[in-house]
């Protein structure tokens, strides 16, 4: 059974910090592009971040740029989000996702909420 657990999400005040984790239980998490999406209610999921599987390549949602960073640890089975100058439009759940040819999994979110 893969499981993809975050951690990290919490309640924070404009221009704090978080940090998202991702925990994989995927014997070769070094083989999938993993990427952080986030859901606000009534609101399609977006894609927040991705990463390679190698850890390579990035790319950001125009919105995060210049803010968010993602990365990983392949030896931990492990994704983060680091998340700097929040701001309340960062509200939402935030989930990650690991694709590898056919194979598409999800984690079942974590809450982000900025709010003063």
């Amino acid at each position: 059974q893969v499981q993809l657990v975050e951690s990290g999400g919490g309640t924070v005040q404009p221009g704090g910090s978080l940090r998202l984790s991702c925990a994989a239980s995927l014997s070769t998490f070094s083989r999938y592009a993993m990427s952080w999406y986030r859901q606000t209610p009534g609101k399609e999921r977006e894609l927040v971040a991705a990463i390679s599987n190698t850890g390579g390549s990035t790319n950001y949602a125009d919105s995060v740029k210049g803010r968010f960073t993602i990365s990983r640890d392949n030896a931990k089975n492990t994704m983060y989000l680091q998340m700097n100058s929040l701001k309340p439009e960062d509200t939402a759940v935030y989930y990650c996702n690991a694709k590898f040819t056919w194979f598409d999994f999800w984690g079942q979110g974590t809450q982000v909420t900025v709010s003063s």
